[in-house]
C-alpha cells in the first residue's frame, strides 16, 4: 500500500487543491477526491460509477484486461481445481485458507445451521404458486431479522460470525423451499450428514415416496459453479449490500437488498437469457443469421453471454465452466441439453473467429455456460438466479463484514448533477 501527493487541480476561481494518489497491492491507483467539494465546490460526475472506487477492499481482485480473477490473492483457476465451495467460503470470510481443524469446525457450523424455523415454512404458503422464486427468497431472507434479533449487533464480532454461518447455511434451504412451493410438493428437510451441494440437491429433488440418490458429478458441478460465482468485487448487488449496510441496518435486510439487485436481467438473470437465446436460435443452421443480426446496429438483438462490463479478455470462469459442461454431459449421456450444448459450442467458435467480436473483445462469459449446467442438473430457468444468489451470498457477507469494520466506511450518499427546472413560483390551480 502506498500514498503520495499526486497533482494540483485548479477550479475556475483559481483556487487549487492538492489531491492524493493512493495505491493498492494490484490494479490502478486512485485519487482521493473527498475534499473536492469542500475546497472547490464541485462534484465529480461518473454515471454507473465505472471509474470510481467506492471503498478499499482485501477480498477480490479483477484485471479485466488480462482476464484475471483472484479471491484473497488466490487465482480462481487454482481454487476451482483444488478447493471446495465451503473452503472458499471460509477464505472469503476470514482472509486465509483454513487448516484442517478450522475447516472441519466451519463445515460443521454450516451443516448444523441449515434448519428453518417452522414459521418460515408457513411464510411460503402466503405466496401464490406462480410467484417468482427470487421474490420469495428475497422476502423470506428479509424476514429472518424478525427471528434472530438477539444476535444482530453489527458491532459484535461474535454476532457477525453467527449471522454469517446462519445465512450461508440457510439460504439453500430457503431456495429449496421456494422451489418446492412452486411445484406444490412438500418441503424437504436438510440432512446434516450431507455436504453443502449434495444437501441442496437432496432438498430440491427428493420426494417422500421414493428414494433419491445424489449423483456425485452433479454435486461437483454445482460446487464448481458456486466457487466461480462466490464473489466478483464491487458489482451491482455487492455494492447494494454495502450501500444498504452502510446505514447500519440489520444484515439480513442488507442481503435481501442484494438479492433484489441480483434479480435484474442485466446482472444475475443473464444465464437465463442465454438459454432463451439458444432456444430461439434452435438449430445450427441458423447461427450465422443470428451472428449477423448481433452485428447489425439497427437490430436490437444481442448475443447473450458474450462480453462483460469488466472483462475485456476471455472470462477466466468461462473456460473452467466449459470443461465442466463437457464432463457433466458425458456423464449424463444423451440428454435434452446435449444439442443445446453443441449449439453453444458452435456459436462460441463462430463468434471467436469473427473480426467484429474480436475487435470489440466480445468473448464468452460465465453466464454463457452456467445455464446449460443448471439445465442439465434439472434446475428450471426460474431458479437460475436463485442458484446465483446462493453462491453470491458468501461474497455479500464477506463484503458486509469488511464494510462494518472499515474505519473509513460512511453511510452511502452519492451526489448528482441537477438538470431540472430552476426555481419557479407556485401558481394556484385556477390560474394554470
Amino acid at each position: 500500500m502506498g500514498e503520495r501527493r499526486y497533482s494540483v487541480v485548479e477550479a475556475g476561481s483559481g483556487a487549487a487543491l492538492e489531491l492524493r494518489e493512493r495505491s493498492g497491492t494490484a490494479g490502478p491507483n486512485v485519487l482521493e477526491i473527498s475534499q473536492l467539494y469542500r475546497n472547490q465546490g464541485v462534484f465529480t460526475y461518473d454515471p454507473g460509477f465505472g471509474a470510481t472506487a467506492s471503498c478499499s477492499s482485501t477480498i477480490t481482485y479483477i484485471d479485466g484486461e488480462q482476464g484475471i480473477l483472484h479471491y484473497r490473492g488466490y487465482p480462481i483457476e487454482q481454487l476451482a481445481e483444488q478447493s471446495t465451495f465451503i473452503e472458499v467460503a471460509y477464505l472469503l470470510l476470514y482472509g486465509e485458507l483454513p487448516n484442517p481443524d478450522e475447516l472441519a469446525e466451519f463445515d460443521l457450523a454450516i451443516r448444523t445451521h441449515t434448519m428453518l424455523n417452522e414459521s418460515f415454512l408457513r411464510f411460503f404458503n402466503g405466496f401464490h404458486h406462480d410467484a417468482h422464486p427470487m421474490a420469495m427468497v428475497s422476502g423470506v431472507v428479509a424476514c429472518m431479522s424478525a427471528f434472530y434479533h438477539d444476535s444482530m449487533n453489527i458491532q459484535n464480532a461474535r454476532h457477525r460470525d453467527i449471522f454469517a454461518h446462519r445465512i450461508i447455511a440457510k439460504i439453500p434451504t430457503i431456495a429449496a423451499a421456494a422451489y418446492k412451493h412452486s411445484l406444490g410438493q412438500p418441503f424437504v428437510y436438510p440432512k446434516n450428514k450431507l455436504d453443502y451441494c449434495s444437501n441442496l440437491l437432496h432438498m430440491f429433488f427428493s420426494v417422500p415416496p421414493a428414494p433419491y440418490e445424489i449423483d456425485p458429478v452433479a454435486a461437483q458441478a454445482l460446487d464448481l459453479l458456486f466457487i466461480l460465482h462466490a464473489d466478483h468485487e464491487q458489482n451491482c448487488s455487492t455494492s447494494t449490500v454495502r450501500f444498504a449496510g452502510s446505514s447500519g441496518t440489520n444484515p439480513y435486510s442488507a442481503i435481501s437488498a442484494g438479492i433484489s439487485a441480483l434479480w435484474g436481467p442485466a446482472h444475475g438473470g443473464a444465464n437465463e437469457a442465454v438459454i432463451n437465446m439458444l432456444e430461439e436460435i434452435g438449430d445450427r443452421s441458423r447461427i450465422r443469421d443470428y451472428v449477423d443480426r448481433a452485428k447489425d446496429r439497427n437490430d436490437p438483438f444481442r448475443l447473450m453471454g458474450f462480453g462483460h462490463r469488466v472483462y475485456k479478455n476471455y472470462d477466466p470462469r468461462a473456460a473452467i465452466i466449459r470443461r465442466m459442461c463437457h464432463r457433466l454431459l458425458e456423464k449424463l449421456g444423451a440428454s435434452q441439453d446435449g444439442p443445446l450444448f453443441e449449439l453453444a459450442l458452435e456459436l462460441e467458435q463462430i463468434a471467436l473467429k469473427d473480426e467484429y467480436f474480436i475487435e470489440k473483445n466480445l468473448y464468452p462469459n460465465v453466464d454463457f455456460y452456467s445455464g446449460i449446467i443448471y439445465r442439465a442438473l434439472g434446475i428450471p430457468k426460474s431458479m437460475f438466479t436463485v442458484m446465483f444468489a446462493i453462491a453470491r451470498t458468501v461474497g455479500w457477507v464477506a463484503h458486509w463484514r469488511e464494510m462494518v469494520r472499515d474505519p473509513e466506511s460512511r453511510i452511502g450518499r452519492p451526489r448528482q448533477l441537477y438538470i431540472g427546472p430552476a426555481q419557479r413560483d407556485y401558481v394556484p390551480v385556477d390560474r394554470r
